[in-house]
């Protein structure tokens, strides 16, 4: 299932310096950060504000050749997540023909800015990193109390990343956050 998202914003995780894209879920109150580089984030950042650079981006030219050539980007797809890496997909569509390419997430999201095409999320990449707005502590009924006190601390930093706009510390708390879960109903059953 492909979950519809918008490019919410381009910010600066001020904890690595290193530049992220917020893609927002608005059905289900959910953002997926993606780190980027300087290049792309800056052509992603361009296109948000309506800021046309005095000479095209690559991502710019990439659009002229597309229209020159009557090629169509039907929709993006981040449709992949392995060792930390997001993968990405441009479905295209020139003379009744479908075609898919790869793509790095941050070059499929420029190119999709500046031709109108909808961004989407494959619902299982949004399972293992999405992260939920408003995410509130777990409680925890386990009796083991010292994972439990870990898992309530890590949510407590989760959300102190997330407002403090850390998210690759809060993409990293998230995968602690399932380790120590995974832990818990390990010992329960």
């Amino acid at each position: 299932m492909l979950v519809r998202v918008k490019v919410e914003r381009v910010t600066l995780d001020t904890a690595t310096s290193r530049f992220v894209v917020i893609l927002k879920d608005e059905k289900q109150n959910r953002w997926l950060p993606i780190v980027v580089g300087s290049t792309e984030a800056q052509a992603i950042a361009l296109q948000l504000e309506n800021i046309a650079p005095p000479r095209p981006l690559t991502h710019d030219l990439i659009r002229n050749l597309l229209e020159l050539l009557d090629v169509n980007v039907v929709r993006v797809v981040v449709n992949d997540l392995r060792d930390n890496t997001y993968f990405a997909l441009i479905n295209l569509q020139c003379n009744g023909l479908s075609k898919e390419i790869d793509a790095r997430p941050s070059d499929a999201i420029a190119l999709a800015l500046r031709m109108k095409a909808p961004i989407y999320i494959e619902e299982e990449v949004m399972r293992k990193a999405a992260i939920a707005e408003g995410a509130t502590p777990i409680e925890e009924t386990d009796d083991d109390l010292a994972p439990g006190d870990r898992l309530e601390q890590l949510n407590i930093d989760l959300i102190n990343a997330v407002q403090e706009e850390r998210y690759e510390e809060a993409a990293r708390i998230r995968d602690e956050i399932k380790k120590v879960k995974s832990h818990l109903r390990e010992k329960a059953t």
